[in-house]
This record gives C-alpha cells, structure tokens and sequence, in this order.
C-alpha cells in the first residue's frame, strides 16, 4: 500500500510516470541504417532497395512529424506507423542477410574488402533493427512507459533489481535496448539485461541465430579469400 499523500512512494523507481525520451535519437540512427540498406548493392537486396528506403524515410518523417519532440505519451498512430517501419527494415535486412549467405556459398563476392562492408553494414542494420523491436515493445512501447501504464516489464535492466545505483529518475530510453541489442548480437546471448517475456526471448534467439550465422560466413569466407 503507497501512502496516501505520496501515491508514488512504493512504486518502482523505473515504473514511474516520466516525461518521455526524446524522439530525435531514434530517428538520427533509422536514418543512418537507411543510408546503409541504400548503399547496398541490388545482389544483396530484394531488387527494389531504392523503393524500400523510399518508404522508410517516408515513415521516419512521418513519426517525426506527428511526434518530434519528447515522447511522453501513447499515441496509437505514431507506435503503429514506428511497428510498420520496424517491419519492412527487418525484411529488408533479412532478404540482405539471406542474399549475403547465398553469395557466400557460390563465391561471388571476391573481395574481402567488399565482403566484411556488406557483411557488416547487414550487421549493424542488424543491431538497429532489434533494438527497434526491443524499445517499442517492453512495457507497451516509449509513451506507455512515459505514462507508466504497464507495471510488468519485458526487460529486466540491472538498474531495476540494483536502483541503488542509479538515479531516482532512471527509465530506460533507447540507447538502453540499443546497447542490449549489440551485446545480444555480439556475445549471440543476453549479458546483463534478462529477457522475461516470450515475445523477448524469441526476439533474441531470432537476433542472435541472424548474427551468429552472417558473422561466422562472412569471417570463414574472408579468410578463406586471404588464403
């Protein structure tokens, strides 16, 4: 029971209403992965990348549009419109992926220069895309965790279990699951932030089979081609 002239009093330090993050930072490092899927060539793509990016940045400016300052609040069209951008990234990225394997396998690409770029553009894009789905879904997304609405978390921060050692005014923003999505992607497990949810373990183990495979061809073929 919280006391009745502090309603807040016992409720978690990360579970509180809050302002909400910022929007910018997301959209800064969608527009880099952007540029990165426009790069590629039209072998490791679905044939109509330029159509793609096209609506990616569409959508970008769209949620930036609707929303461009703090996110404190659950707006339905703006975390649908950032779902469906987070989708065609993911599909994109895993047609890349898939690409990527199959020129692996028939040695197309003899450059290991150009090998370990594509390689790791489709990595990177990787990381971004996840940690996408990772910051929209814990908790009901950025708004309803600005709004507090969802009392059970997706993620289990170590701030959470240790608030001892941050500020009262901790809530994880998207660096946060940006930075879970590349040690995911690196260690291929979760380091320091648990998954508790289904939907979050199938994420993982889906981000890190996508990683484990890309990073193991590409490192095999690349020494390969030195030799």
């Amino acid at each position: 029971m919280s006391h009745p002239e502090f309603p807040n009093l016992h409720v978690p330090h990360w579970h509180r209403p809050h302002r909400g993050e910022h929007r910018w930072p997301v959209t800064f490092v969608v527009s880099v992965v952007i540029i990165l899927q426009f790069t590629l060539p039209k072998s490791l793509s679905l044939g109509i990348q330029p159509e793609i990016c096209i609506t990616e940045a569409i959508l970008t400016i769209i949620i930036f549009a609707i929303d461009p300052g703090r996110i404190g609040a659950h707006r339905k069209s703006t975390w649908w419109t950032g779902v469906a951008l987070t989708g065609v990234m993911t599909t994109s990225n895993i047609a890349s992926a898939v690409q990527l394997v199959q020129r692996l396998i028939d040695g197309t690409i003899k450059s290991p220069t150009n090998l370990l770029a594509f390689g790791g553009s489709i990595w990177l894009t990787n990381i971004v895309v996840f940690s996408l789905w990772y910051w929209e879904f814990d908790r009901g997304g950025p708004g309803a965790r600005a709004e507090a609405i969802d009392p059970f978390p997706d993620f289990l921060f170590p701030q959470m279990t240790n608030p001892e050692y941050s500020p009262a005014t901790w809530t994880p923003t998207y660096f946060d699951y940006l930075f879970t999505s590349y040690t995911n992607a690196s260690a291929f497990s979760p380091t320091d932030v648990m998954p508790l949810t289904r939907w979050a373990k199938m994420l993982m183990m889906l981000q890190s089979a996508i990683s484990l495979i890309t990073v193991g061809l590409v490192i095999a073929r690349a020494v390969n081609i030195l030799h």
